[in-house]
């Protein structure tokens, strides 16, 4: 079933929200943020006013502050049932009343309510909180503003958060948005990148590790704000202390000493390792009709779905023999190419390729719970690790019963996660891979999906750090429980946050060590790191609120999994003690200054959020031309083209085809016993010599070649058929024969 999208407000009547202000301070990896939203109330009788709006699902939301003229209200968390009888007890009095609350479906999304404005007044509501920044593919840190929330496709039965709340297409957001940014970092800031116009950077330190910038004036709201942040050193571990709150009791979480430990584990393999990897891949491909939408707002070419075949293509010919594979494509309902995984040969490849080459996003909503149920009851192929890559925009809203089901099959596979296109589901991509101890990628604006998909591949075929455990060398009477849950797996050179608890830890300039162990194939290793006693005093709290949030999600996958029966009493009551939000509670105001009941017919106003140009809803696709809005196709992409031509074993055919985008015709090339083997150099060289900055998407793709190329090479009587072969090769650079040859056992006047 498909939520309804409707395109304005109720009666179509003036909306109150007038403007959204957020202030963010990032201290190296961690954003505090202050998003202000301003009202006013410019019709003739009271008003209650709903607003629905997205949330990074990592954030740990502690603080809600309401103005109404020159009266400060501080909301106060509260069990949520209890919140909802005070606000509704407040409106029905006539009082002024503000509650949030955080969806039961999903936790990115929060719904703010402000009850019983008085016509002409205006009130302002601030929602602050605190979340990580995720590390991307190109090493920079991801802030992502969500303003983007589509309705979202909910199974038959299942209620949606989201369904209450009309979208408003592009132009039509009534409110719009400044942000600025102020940044710390414990490495030079070099860069500040955005899909949106930014003021110019501006440094307040010689070593430039102090900056601020700002959306340029005039940003409509209409879409995902992201900011990517590049440090000069983004991989430094770190552990930071940070003092208990002060007049709290010690022993609560509050009162105590939290320590944050951030590490970057090196796991060195061989390069070729991954062509002798056993695996088993199973690719999980969206095609609702929202994919048919272009991955950029302000380009008509390139569709989430063509973009997302070509990176399927480039998948299917980076896979190493002799792993297993299959494909599922799902909307309203799945498919899947074989009934079970197949073993990687030149056929099977070549039947998924034509399948793939076929797809289309015609599927109808985004039901991704079955095919996931089908997936996770098949058993696992002996000495075949499964590898799960799914591929959507993700705009579901049963969030928290998918990623329930990733969880309890995370001893069995590893979920690689990539969300297509502004306004993907930051909570269903991020906690998918959290979930399956996998890595989730993003791909917006301007960005290549193909490098982050094979970033994705690297990390599945590499070996992983196991049997995790840090190990403490600090002063005897401190005691230390962890708060966060353990990290399953490690990847080579991805960050892994740690929250810990400190009893009995008094300020101290002394110093303490921590130290991260794993296995890695049987090999023990160790990561250590040494560190101040002495806590931070700011007073900001914000380790101790990531840490919460950090348990407190714990806590209610346990709930829902019905593990502990005390999880649920745990959670609420972290909650009210550290102020961050829960599923289970709500920050509640009442203006009870305002002596006066507000007179008059209370009004209802649902305010639009922006996207539902992007809606994955029955109600617009019934509604709209479906030509409009498909993306333009752009022509085929040479390096696609050749890489489309490689075999299942590495290698590639002696072919018109590839001779053409060579540019060279096929008569110039050798025609002998071993014309795949000349034909595989010349491939290779080509993508040395004419796509090296898309290396990353082809490295695969090449190392496999040359493993091919040198399983030939015993044979003596190939070095006599090149000596035959005539043709010019001085369009390449020494620096890529250089790069090729190395390679190869035989020696270079016999390619030339």
């Amino acid at each position: 079933m498909a939520t309804t999208c409707g395109l304005r407000t109720l009666k179509n009547e003036p909306v109150p929200l007038k403007s959204v202000s957020v202030e963010v301070g990032v201290q190296g990896h961690v954003a505090s943020v202050n998003s202000t939203l301003q009202y006013e109330n410019q019709e003739s009788n009271p008003v209650e006013a709903i607003f629905i709006f997205p949330m990074d699902s990592n954030a740990a939301v502690y603080r809600f502050l309401a103005r109404i003229g020159d009266v400060e209200i501080e909301a106060q968390v509260r069990e949520k049932e209890k919140a909802k009888e005070e606000y509704d007890d407040a409106i029905s009095s006539g009082q002024e009343a503000f509650l949030l609350e955080e969806s039961d479906e999903s936790s990115d999304v929060f719904r703010l309510s402000v009850g019983s404005l008085p016509p002409g007044q205006t009130a302002s509501v601030t929602v602050g909180y605190v979340s990580e920044l995720a590390v991307q593919a190109d090493h920079a840190l991801r802030f992502c503003l969500p303003a983007v929330l589509n309705p979202r496709y909910t199974p038959a039965g299942s209620k949606s958060l989201t369904a209450e709340v009309p979208g408003a297409q592009a132009g039509d957001v009534p409110y719009t948005l400044s942000l600025t940014m102020d940044i710390y970092s414990p490495s030079s800031i070099q860069s500040v990148e955005s899909n949106c116009p930014l003021t110019p950077l501006e440094f307040f330190s010689q070593d430039k590790t102090q900056a601020k910038v700002s959306l340029s004036p005039g940003h409509q709201f209409d879409r995902d704000v992201e900011l990517l942040l590049y440090y000069s050193e983004p991989h430094q571990p770190m552990a930071i202390l940070e003092a208990g709150q002060p007049g709290v009791q010690s022993g609560s979480l509050m009162g105590d000493a939290v320590a944050m430990l951030s590490f970057y584990p090196e796991i060195k393999t061989e390069k070729s390792s991954h062509m002798t990897s056993s695996r088993e891949f199973i690719f999980l491909v969206d095609r609702s009709r929202s994919m048919n939408r272009p991955l950029r707002q302000s380009s008509g070419k390139q569709s989430c779905m063509k973009i997302t075949r070509d990176t399927l293509l480039l998948l299917l010919k980076s896979l190493p023999l002799g792993c297993y594979f299959n494909i599922y494509e799902f909307g309203s309902h799945y498919e899947s190419f074989f009934l079970e995984s197949v073993e990687y040969t030149q056929t099977t490849m070549q039947t998924a390729l034509k399948k793939v080459k076929s797809m289309k996003a015609d599927m109808g909503g985004t039901e991704i719970l079955p095919p996931l149920q089908n997936i996770y009851s098949k058993p696992c192929l002996p000495s075949h690790p499964r590898q799960l890559f799914v591929f959507t925009d993700g705009l579901v809203g049963n969030t928290k019963e998918i990623i329930d089901l990733v969880q309890r099959h995370a001893h069995s596979h590893r979920c690689f996660t990539f969300g297509i296109g502004e306004g993907a589901h930051f909570a269903l991509v991020n906690s998918m891979a959290e979930g399956g101890s996998g890595h989730p990628q993003f791909i917006t604006g301007s960005e290549r999906m193909q490098p982050k998909v094979m970033q994705s591949l690297q990390f599945a075929l590499q070996p992983v750090g196991r049997d995790i455990a840090i190990k403490w060398n600090i002063p005897a009477g401190i005691t230390v429980n962890p708060v966060s849950p353990p990290v399953n797996m490690l990847f080579n050179l991805q960050r892994v946050i740690q929250y810990f608890q400190l009893t009995d830890q008094n300020a101290s300039n002394i110093s303490g060590s921590v130290s991260l162990h794993y296995t890695v194939e049987d090999k023990a290793l160790e990561n250590k790191l040494s560190f101040s006693m002495k806590p931070k005093t700011d007073g900001s709290m914000l380790l101790h609120r990531l840490g919460a949030r950090k348990a407190i999600v714990d806590l209610e996958g346990k709930v829902r999994a019905g593990d502990d029966k005390s999880a649920r009493e745990r959670a609420v009551e972290l909650s009210i003690q550290s102020g961050v939000s829960s599923s289970y509670t709500a920050f509640i105001g009442v203006n009870k200054e305002n002596k006066e009941p507000v007179q008059g017919p209370l009004q209802r106003r649902n305010i639009p959020v922006g996207g539902s140009h992007m809606c994955n809803s029955k109600y617009f696709f019934e509604q709209t031309n479906l030509d409009a809005f498909t993306a333009e196709e752009e022509p085929e992409d040479p390096m696609m083209e050749v890489i489309g031509l490689q075999r299942a074993d590495g290698s590639w055919d002696l072919q018109k085809s590839l001779a053409s985008i060579l540019g060279k015709r096929e008569e110039d090339m050798a025609k002998s016993e071993f014309s795949s083997v000349w034909a595989t150099v010349l491939a290779v060289l080509w993508l040395h010599g004419h796509k090296a900055e898309f290396r990353d998407e082809w490295q695969f793709v090449a190392t496999k070649a040359m493993t091919w190329v040198r399983a030939q090479s015993g044979r003596g009587d190939l070095f006599h058929s090149f000596a035959h072969v005539r043709i010019s090769l001085h369009t390449y650079c020494d620096a890529v024969f250089g790069v090729i040859f190395s390679l190869f056992s035989f020696p270079i006047h016999f390619w030339i």
